[in-house]
């Protein structure tokens, strides 16, 4: 008998339970979900360096277990296949190949597009160049003398990546956005950087 009292007892209190769970000291409150801002690689610190007053990605790139002469062979292979691609325009070139100190210079000129879509094409002439140092087990490589030659067609306007894509001149005060027009700018020639970087370390960590 005391068994079934206290199953009603119990029985009676779950409405009571359920109607505690609505209770507001009860809830748990959550913030507002911040959005991911989609710059946020091209804000953080240094995504532009300058170096003597020159834009200048500088970067070491491991190999190891392979001599220098291994890897200027492998690098002077890759920035000629550079020099042939299609998104290149004429004049590029590997310009110093030097077999006895291990270093390269290449000079590009190549299309960065920013969009393309039907009867309209938004790009611009990016120009560069790569010099490369190489010793046993490493290469030190520069990405430097950035400039763009845009609206070829309508109206060419040329800027240094100085005035250009560096904080000055493309993020606002509070550091939170790019501008409009040399943002688009700002993001393509992070984005090549990377690209070409990821392709050096990948060919010298080959076995």
């Amino acid at each position: 008998m005391n068994m079934k009292r206290l199953l009603i007892a119990l029985l009676t209190l779950l409405p009571l339970t359920a109607i505690a769970q609505y209770n507001t000291w009860e809830r748990i409150e959550t913030g507002p979900v911040e959005k991911e801002n989609p710059d946020a690689k091209y804000l953080v610190p240094n995504a532009v360096p300058e170096i003597d007053g020159k834009v200048c990605w500088e970067m070491s790139f491991q190999a190891p277990g392979k001599s220098a002469k291994q890897i200027y062979d492998i690098l002077l292979t890759q920035l000629t296949k550079m020099t042939e691609e299609s998104n290149q325009i004429e004049n590029s070139i590997v310009a110093v190949k030097d077999s006895v100190k291990y270093e390269l210079g290449a000079v590009f000129h190549e299309w960065l597009v920013f969009k393309s879509v039907a009867l309209s094409l938004d790009r611009t002439q990016f120009n560069y160049q790569i010099l490369v140092f190489c010793e046993d087990g490493k290469a030190d490589v520069k990405l430097t003398r950035i400039t763009y030659d845009y609206d070829l067609e309508r109206n060419p306007t040329h800027y240094q990546a100085e005035k250009w894509i560096t904080d000055k001149y493309c993020v606002n005060k509070k550091h939170t956005k790019l501008y409009p027009i040399s943002g688009k700018f700002r993001r393509k020639t992070i984005d090549r950087k990377d690209f070409i970087f990821n392709k050096f370390n990948t060919l010298l960590n080959e076995k």
